[in-house]
């Protein structure tokens, strides 16, 4: 069969796959949770199940790919942001099929594995994606707070426009303050934040705030330390997420 994947590339597959490497943590993660039996490879970032016990084939940004060759994978899955473009072309080089996701909000998010899942591997919709799915089909409400998403400090930056992120804050009821930065992570001034009525969410990953690392730099906004993979990671972790990301931030 033939497909095309999110970036309308055709990925010809002989069958299913049964051998599968994985490049991106969200999605290790859903297959892991799925069809374990199938993922053969994973990066060091891949972090969720936590007793994941795979090959592993270096970073997100620097995947081994003599390494990833030697698992004999059927497919490979990555993704337009985390993973080069030039490692994806040279695994298909070496006739190696990869799939790649593109993902900038949460109903493209759960199109997109749904498509991965039933399309793809051929097993239907997860329970998982079924019950996200339910969780997140919901008209974006109206903001009744702001917030900035800090994900680096020293230099300083945030989420900025067109991403998961600043879409799944959206649709908890929160508006992110640099939704309209011309760029999509941009570097800010603390000053420029730290400013009443505003709520400065901290989370885990990828640099890891804590409450000895962060929230010190803001005397006026709040400040909210919140898991960074229910903020950024779209797969099993959804399901359940927006009760943990409105308890641990309240208005």
């Amino acid at each position: 069969m033939t497909l095309a994947d999110d970036l309308a590339y055709a990925v010809s597959l002989p069958r299913a796959p049964r051998r599968v490497v994985s490049l991106v943590p969200s999605i290790t993660e859903a297959l892991a949770t799925s069809c374990p039996e199938r993922l053969v490879g994973a990066t060091d970032w891949c972090t969720h199940p936590s007793d994941l016990a795979v090959q592993r084939v270096r970073g997100t940004k620097n995947p081994d790919l003599k390494a990833i060759a030697a698992l004999r994978p059927d497919l490979v899955v990555a993704n337009k942001e985390e993973n080069r473009e030039l490692d994806v072309r040279r695994l298909r080089a070496d006739g190696i099929p990869v799939w790649v996701t593109d993902i900038e909000t949460v109903p493209g998010a759960l199109d997109s594995l749904g498509r991965l899942f039933a399309e793809v591997l051929d097993l239907g919709t997860p329970d998982w994606l079924a019950a996200a799915r339910n969780e997140w089909d919901q008209p974006v409400p109206e903001p009744c707070l702001d917030v900035a998403v800090a994900i680096w400090r020293d230099p300083w930056m945030a989420v900025g426009r067109d991403t998961f992120t600043g879409d799944l804050v959206a649709r908890l009821g929160w508006r992110n303050v640099l939704a309209a930065h011309a760029d999509r992570y941009p570097h800010v001034d603390v000053v420029d934040l730290d400013r009443d009525g505003l709520v400065v969410l901290l989370p885990d990953e990828p640099y890891v705030f804590t409450t000895d690392d962060g929230p010190e730099a803001f005397a006026h906004a709040r400040t909210a330390l919140v898991s960074g993979r229910l903020l950024t990671w779209y797969g099993p972790s959804l399901v359940g997420a927006t009760a943990a990301l409105t308890a641990a931030v309240p208005v």
